[in-house]
C-alpha cells in the first residue's frame, strides 16, 4: 500500500523560512492592495490619456513558445480597444529573469508591461542573487489563462491510471525515470510535488532541450506536460495520458480522472498573466485590468484560448495578488523541501 506524505508540515520548513515566507507573502498583498488603493497622480487624467504611445509588452520567452502566443493575443485585444500599439518585445533567457529585470527597470508609468507566469514564482525561490525581488517590485495587473498539464506515460509503461503508476512504482522503486526542462521546470517541480505526496521514488531526467524524442523512444517513461504540447502525442496513441493535474476534470476531457482522486490535494497549474512594475499609477493598472477582462468574457477570444488549450482567468489586481502569493507560498515550500537548485 502506497503512503501519502504531507508535504506542508511543520517539518519540512525551518521556523526562520516559515516566517520569511509569511513576511514576504503580507509585504506581496500589502503593496498590490496599495496600488490598486491609492489615488493615482493627476487624479483622472491618467486613465483618460493612457495610452498616448506605443506601449512595450516584455516577454521571457522566445518567439513562438506558449507565453509568446499569448502575448500577441493580448496585446492585439488591448491595441484594438485602447488605440495604441502594443509592441511584443522577446527578452529570452535565465529562465525568463532578464526579461523580468529589463521591466522592472523601466519607469513606473504603464508604457512598460510585462507577461508573467509560473515560472517567475519559482524563480523567486530558486535564485537568491537577482537584482530584483519578484514578490516585491511588481504590481499585478490580472490573470489572463490557466494552463492544465497532463500526466503522460510512454505506452510501454504498464500503466493507465494513477493508482497503477503508484503501484507500479513502488514495486519497482528507482525505474520509473521521467523527463523535464531542466531543474526548476514546471515538469521537475510539478513531478517532484507528486514523488512527494504520492510516497514514490522516481528518477529525474532533466533536459536543455526536447526530451519528447526519448520519451516517445522509451528511454525515459513519464512527464507532467502542458496540454498543448502533450494532446497531439496522446491523440496519435503516441503517448498514454493517465490524469489531469487540475483540481477538477476538464470540460473537454471528461473521461479524464485528475491526480487528485486518487492523491487528495494535489493541484498544479500553469498560467499567464500581466503585471507592471511597482508604483504605476492605480488608475492605469485598473484600465489595463479592465480591458483583459472584457476581452477574456469575448466568447471568440474564449474559442481562441481553447484552441490553445487553456482557460481564461479573469481576475482583479488584488486577487491577482492573492493568487500569485499563493502560488508563491506552495511552490517555495516544494522547492525548499526538496532542496532543488537551479541548473
Amino acid at each position: 500500500m502506497h503512503r501519502f506524505v504531507p508535504l506542508f508540515g511543520p517539518n519540512n520548513l525551518t521556523t526562520v523560512e516559515e516566517n520569511a515566507m509569511t513576511d514576504s507573502r503580507r509585504r506581496f498583498l500589502r503593496l498590490a492592495a496599495g496600488a490598486v488603493a491609492l489615488p493615482a497622480l493627476s487624479g483622472g487624467a491618467w486613465s483618460q490619456s493612457y495610452p498616448s504611445r506605443p506601449v512595450r509588452f516584455i516577454v521571457g520567452f522566445p518567439a513562438g513558445n506558449a507565453p509568446d502566443i499569448i502575448a500577441r493575443l493580448v496585446g492585439q485585444w488591448l491595441s484594438e480597444r485602447l488605440g495604441q500599439q502594443f509592441v511584443i518585445e522577446n527578452r529570452p533567457g535565465a529562465a525568463s529573469n532578464i526579461a523580468t529585470e529589463v521591466a522592472l527597470a523601466a519607469p513606473a508609468d504603464g508604457y512598460t508591461i510585462q507577461m508573467i507566469v509560473l515560472t517567475n514564482v519559482f524563480n523567486a525561490t530558486l535564485y537568491a542573487n537577482l537584482k530584483f525581488n519578484f514578490m516585491r517590485d511588481i504590481a499585478p495587473v490580472g490573470g489572463i489563462a490557466n494552463a492544465p498539464y497532463l500526466i503522460v506515460v510512454n505506452p510501454s509503461l504498464p500503466v493507465k491510471t494513477i493508482p497503477e503508476f503508484i503501484a507500479y512504482a513502488n514495486a519497482n522503486p528507482g525505474k520509473i525515470n521521467y523527463a523535464s526542462g531542466g531543474n526548476g521546470s514546471s515538469s521537475h517541480i510539478f513531478t517532484e510535488l507528486l514523488k512527494t505526496m504520492a510516497g514514490v521514488n522516481l528518477v529525474h531526467v532533466p533536459y536543455r532541450s526536447s526530451f519528447m524524442p526519448d520519451l516517445l523512444a522509451g528511454e525515459v517513461q513519464m512527464t507532467i506536460n502542458p496540454i498543448p504540447q502533450a494532446m497531439e502525442y496522446v491523440r496519435t496513441g503516441k503517448l498514454r495520458a493517465i490524469a489531469t493535474t487540475t483540481a477538477k476534470r476538464l470540460t473537454d476531457l471528461p473521461d479524464l480522472p485528475t491526480v487528485s482522486e486518487s492523491v487528495p490535494g494535489y493541484e498544479a497549474i500553469g498560467w499567464y498573466g500581466l503585471s507592471v512594475p511597482r508604483n504605476t499609477p492605480a488608475e492605469i493598472v485598473n484600465k489595463l485590468n479592465e480591458t483583459i477582462n472584457t476581452a477574456l468574457i469575448d466568447p471568440k477570444v474564449k474559442a481562441r484560448l481553447a484552441t490553445l488549450g487553456v482557460e481564461p482567468m479573469p481576475m482583479t489586481p488584488a486577487g491577482f495578488a492573492k493568487f500569485i502569493a499563493d502560488d508563491f507560498d506552495k511552490w517555495s515550500n516544494v522547492i525548499k523541501s526538496t532542496g532543488m537548485k537551479p541548473e
